[in-house]
């Protein structure tokens, strides 16, 4: 499975849920206990928690991110392999994850291990980074995106442009799909800019950014040190642009939730 950095969780996932309508299918005004496994940092967490009446704990096989989720949410959380849930069949009304199962080698095994656990529905809320727009006032920006992410698609070895297929996984896993909504996560940097912002800029004129990538560009057969020299140029025409308050960047990802009764 893939590891992440607290920082890299914090990055990507900001601002997700200021709308919960696409949650909807979840029921969470009904649940008794709810496990949200892959939980990361506790992002997801923290909004099951405020929608739902009943006990919520995070699981995840990181217990470095256990500790900041417990910490960030003041909910109890559990060590454990999302295709080795430490629990009991039925122990839950709902399983949930974010972002999971794109990184997972076999992501169905998770998903029947999900069915395993919960007594009613299992939830799936995964992105499709092939359908990943952006847009931005520096110009070789789109494109070094756009280059990049083609790449990474490529030299990934897991199936991180899931998106809707994840449908598939459940039927496979026994599961009746009962609803699928996409929620598109809209990120935007415009003045005045936050302090994140101005951190990721900086990573981007470093080449920090596209260094965290390194392994799945090279594996692809991109020229790395080609593209980490023109990423860190684009960086530094951001943070000129930031610093001349004419700089904008919008991007949207769209995550599709799947959810399923067992």
């Amino acid at each position: 499975m893939r590891e992440f950095t607290p920082e890299y969780l914090e990055h990507t996932r900001r601002g997700m849920w200021e709308s919960t309508a696409a949650l909807d299918p979840l029921e969470l005004d009904s649940r008794a206990r709810v496990l949200d496994v892959g939980c990361g940092t506790g992002e997801l967490s923290r909004v099951l928690a405020a929608e739902s009446p009943g006990d919520v704990i995070g699981v995840d096989a990181d217990t470095a991110l256990l500790g900041v989720a417990r910490e960030a949410t003041g909910l109890p959380t559990v060590a454990g392999d999302a295709t080795r849930l430490p629990f009991r069949a039925d122990a839950a009304d709902l399983v949930v994850c974010q972002a999971l199962l794109i990184n997972l080698p076999d992501p169905t095994a998770a998903v029947r291990e999900f069915a395993r656990v919960s007594s009613d529905l299992v939830a799936a809320i995964e992105p499709d980074n092939a359908a990943v727009e952006v847009s931005s006032t520096v110009d070789a920006e789109e494109r070094l995106e756009r280059e990049v992410r083609e790449a990474y698609l490529a030299g990934v070895e897991t199936d991180v442009a899931m998106g809707e297929r994840v449908g598939d996984l459940f039927e496979a896993a026994g599961l009746d799909v009962i609803a699928r909504r996409t929620y598109h996560h809209e990120k935007l940097v415009e003045p005045p800019y936050s302090e994140p912002a101005m951190e990721s800029a900086a990573k981007k004129a470093s080449g920090a950014g596209i260094a965290e990538h390194e392994r799945e560009l090279r594996a692809a057969g991109a020229d790395y040190d080609d593209l980490r020299a023109a990423w860190r140029e684009m960086g530094r025409d951001v943070v000129r642009a930031m610093g001349e308050e004419r700089y904008r960047r919008r991007e949207v990802v769209p995550f599709e939730v799947t959810v399923g009764r067992v």
